[in-house]
């Protein structure tokens, strides 16, 4: 088994393309004929305007926004959503948020929630060990809104599937946004985390329709209000300039393989290979319910747990990074996002195999 290199396989930050790091590490040094770094230059250079221009240009045409919904770049991840979502839609509303819950982050968020007015856990995986998604439930009519997690990151489970309602949908895409087509009118608002398929870490992705944020009638602070980031094209302060150029960058890369049609069947590939191993090899099991798999997050464990830190160390001599599972569930996990290469499962999927072969069966390498 050849390893020439590492098969990065972290949650997040994750893996970029390596013709975004090196444009990336140019203009650290050298920005276009500014002659400044990209650390360097104003937020409010035209130059600079393009860029935001550009990638919000990038983020509508991939994801076909339309045109009444606002695109946003901020700061402080999907941690900060969770409180600002609920400060702008659910305080002073007179109302219950509804929330799926269906893994660590979804809690996250109903906590935050609880601090502007109830909430109403819909349904929960969370007896099952979020093995799965919850499928029936009700949403109130009268609602502020209804909250999911399209992804979860930790458990690897993704949602294929949203539910049809007269009330606004907010959901946080973090992990999975960019990683498949999405029918942006299904929401009102979408956040996420850019440090899985965007970008680096640093900022955060908004999309919202007008109309939703429009709808907030109490006084908020400016820098929890998104109608002040909509009127200032994300500018109202200084932004995460180098975040939302990388992020450029990376999606420019993503339109030039034939945008979420194309990755999208590249990472059906790339999940089909690992789980199909994961099924087959006698000394592993699929953590989550096959329905409800992720595509972004491989989650699996050993038959035997006391094989999992062997298993880990052996991986990681042969050149496989961030497999290890989340710390409060263990396994392991293996997350694929769109600049993963096939070819880093298949050496992944080997390792598999050759492990098997010193303690069970034969190896067929692919």
């Amino acid at each position: 088994m050849k390893n020439l290199h590492k098969h990065n396989f972290g949650a997040g930050p994750c893996i970029l393309p390596e013709e975004v790091l090196d444009n990336a590490a140019e203009a650290v040094k050298n920005w276009r004929p500014a002659g400044l770094s990209i650390l360097e230059i104003s937020h409010r250079s035209a130059a600079f305007e393009e860029v935001v221009q550009e990638t919000e240009k990038l983020v509508r045409d991939l994801l076909q926004v339309p045109h009444n919904y606002s695109i946003l770049f901020l700061q402080g991840g999907a941690s900060l959503q969770f409180c600002m979502v609920a400060f702008n839609f659910l305080h002073n509303s007179g109302k219950e948020a509804v929330y799926l819950d269906a893994g660590y982050f979804g809690q996250k968020a109903i906590k935050e929630a609880l601090f502007f007015g109830p909430v109403n856990v819909a349904a929960s995986s969370r007896g099952a060990g979020y093995t799965h998604i919850p499928k029936e439930y009700s949403i109130s009519a009268d609602a502020a809104y209804f909250h999911c997690t399209s992804n979860n990151t930790i458990e690897g489970t993704e949602m294929f599937r949203f539910p049809e309602t007269k009330v606004p949908v907010i959901c946080d895409m973090s992990s999975d946004i960019f990683s498949r087509p999405v029918d942006i009118s299904q929401f009102d608002l979408i956040y996420a985390g850019a440090q899985k398929n965007t970008g680096p870490a640093g900022m955060t992705l908004v999309i919202a329709k007008n109309d939703l944020l429009d709808s907030v009638k109490h006084p908020l602070p400016s820098m929890l209000d998104y109608r002040v980031y909509r009127d200032n094209g994300s500018m109202y302060n200084t932004p995460p300039v180098f975040a939302i150029y990388a992020a450029m960058l990376n999606l420019q890369w993503l339109k030039s393989k034939g945008g979420l049609k194309t990755i999208s069947l590249e990472n059906r590939a790339k999940a089909q290979l690992l789980y199909d191993e994961i099924d087959l090899n006698p000394l592993f099991y699929g953590a989550a319910e096959r329905c409800d798999r992720s595509l972004m997050n491989v989650t699996f464990r050993m038959h035997d747990p006391g094989r999992e830190a062997d298993f880990l160390a052996f991986a990681e001599q042969n050149g496989m990074v961030g497999i290890k599972g989340y710390r409060t569930v263990g396994g392991f996990r293996a997350s694929l996002y769109n600049a993963l290469p096939y070819e880093s499962v298949r050496e992944l999927v080997n390792c598999m195999k050759v492990y098997a072969e010193k303690y069970h069966r034969p190896a067929i390498l692919v």
